[in-house]
């Protein structure tokens, strides 16, 4: 029985599994992975379908700018194991992303991808003529959704991360701004007395 839920810590090896079945190492060149590189994911938006206690889809949503103070989520990977494609896990995960993230209180979702299967969810390029992913993308697979009317209206400039650093990454750059990080003088021990 499939079951669509929030992940948990422990699904984690089995997510990146299944990215790694869908998208190969091709995915960590994707224009959005340089978003995500390094982030975690929005609270409460990273959402995986099981199959008795099989993790068989994954969908997850990520903070960013998209542009000076027009908050927004970007969503991505989507991704079903190839046995369960063409039965609605997709469009099922889809549906409770944005439901997770509507009742959240955010106001526009963004992500990279097909027009023509994305668009049944309500995304189009209508609103990201002015924005532009930190690498080279094409405009047409820039798509929107806003969960209120207006959120993108000042949406311009290139998108970017906003969301926590991970946890390791985080204690390193601050550690790295404190000068923290200077080399190491080692220093002889002697144990003698």
């Amino acid at each position: 029985m499939i079951t669509i839920r929030n992940e948990k810590p422990s699904d984690a090896a089995a997510r990146e599994t299944l990215l790694d079945q869908a998208y190969g190492l091709s995915r960590f060149a994707k224009p959005s992975e340089k978003i995500r590189r390094g982030r975690l994911a929005a609270d409460g938006l990273s959402i995986v379908a099981t199959d008795n206690g099989r993790v068989v889809g994954t969908v997850r949503l990520w903070h960013v700018d998209a542009g000076e103070g027009v908050r927004a989520l970007l969503l991505g990977p989507l991704a079903v194991h190839p046995d369960y494609r063409r039965q609605g896990l997709g469009a099922a995960l889809m549906q409770r992303a944005i439901r997770n993230a509507r009742l959240r209180g955010h106001k526009a979702v963004l992500l990279v991808g097909d027009a023509e299967y994305y668009g049944r969810f309500g995304f189009s390029a209508a609103k990201t003529e002015k924005l532009a992913m930190p690498v080279a993308c094409p405009a047409h697979r820039l798509l929107a959704l806003e969960l209120v009317d207006g959120a993108l209206n000042r949406a311009a400039g290139t998108i970017t991360a906003t969301g926590k650093l991970i946890p390791s990454r985080a204690h390193r750059l601050a550690a790295k701004a404190a000068g923290a990080l200077q080399p190491a003088t080692l220093r002889p021990v002697s144990h003698a007395a």
